[in-house]
């Protein structure tokens, strides 16, 4: 780490205010008609770790960095495409909370949207976030200085298409479907491949497209788009993993929702298939060689203790 970059702290801070100040902009107060423009905003705006905008805006910034560019014009490129991972982030939380899925009562700390505002209107909201966050990536931003517009619409382009089969059928939805049938045949329905192919859709690949969405907004050529895409499949299931453990180990006022649900529902996890020694050793593992791929490629800035937060976070 050079000597000028600020602490992880210090930089959380700032990009988090950036990051919240920019939600609140694409996602207006006054939308009509005002219920689902609030029921959005109820779930968008109540916090949470950012995790996957700050990715995206971590990998601008250390792909700007590897080529002697300006690390903050990176990040400003990138904090559109930073704020749709966090819309498409929030619908999926909206919607796993239903009783026809997770059936929660508890996220971020607050009662769920659903039971704020209904099933019916938590629906709708998801599907908004979800619809807002494509237009959000294919509008803004509307141009750069010193970026000519073709390249500015061919990186846009690109991260809609990365963003966009993470968060599908072959990504999340995916990964959501095979744990909605796993929970139904109980714990031992899946192996050790089946369980982490299910994590690597279901919660890595939304990680993966915010690392590489930043990076291809900062027009990162192949060899650091591949080293980032190592970095975040690694952080990634190493992120499942902890939330897996934390699920087992933390309290429900710490996590912000409803602790010990998994077992309780007996689902596969991999403290259910590994025990939670080994489950803490394969996280460690991952964290190792996330920072592994970053320091073949000449990466650094602020990813690497991103990934260290991943595994010592609480919540």
């Amino acid at each position: 780490m050079s000597a000028t970059l600020p602490s992880l702290q210090a930089w959380l801070e700032i990009r988090r205010q950036s990051i919240d100040e920019a939600l609140d902009r694409f996602v207006p107060a006054d939308g009509e008609p005002r219920i689902v423009w609030d029921a959005m905003r109820y779930s968008l705006l109540a916090g949470g770790k950012r995790l996957r905008p700050l990715l995206a805006l971590a990998a601008a910034e250390a792909v700007a960095e590897r080529q002697a560019q300006d690390p903050d014009r990176a990040a400003t490129l990138a904090l559109p495409a930073a704020c749709a991972l966090e819309l498409i982030h929030t619908y999926s939380l909206v919607h796993d909370d239903l009783p026809a899925m997770d059936n929660d009562v508890l996220r971020r700390g607050r009662p769920t949207a659903h039971v704020v505002y209904g099933d019916g209107m938590a629906i709708l909201a998801g599907d908004a976030l979800l619809t807002q966050a494509f237009a959000l990536l294919a509008s803004e931003p509307r141009e750069v200085p010193g970026l000519p517009a073709s390249e500015l619409a061919s990186r846009k382009i690109a991260a809609i298409r990365l963003i966009a089969e993470a968060a599908g059928a072959s990504g999340m939805v995916g990964g959501q479907a095979i744990d909605l049938r796993a929970a139904d045949a109980g714990a031992a329905a899946l192996d050790a491949a089946a369980l982490r192919d299910m994590h690597a859709r279901k919660t890595g690949a939304l990680i993966r497209a915010a690392a590489l969405a930043g990076a291809s907004m900062a027009g990162a050529p192949p060899p650091l788009s591949a080293a980032i895409d190592e970095y975040a499949s690694q952080v990634g299931l190493a992120f499942q993993i902890v939330d897996d453990i934390l699920d087992v180990e933390g309290a429900s006022a710490d996590l912000g929702k409803t602790a010990g649900k998994d077992a309780a529902a007996g689902k596969p996890t991999y403290p259910a298939l590994y025990g939670l020694e080994e489950s803490k050793r394969l996280a460690a593992g991952c964290i190792d060689a996330a920072l592994r791929a970053l320091a073949d490629a000449g990466l650094s800035g602020h990813l690497p203790a991103l990934a260290r937060w991943v595994t010592g976070r609480q919540s």
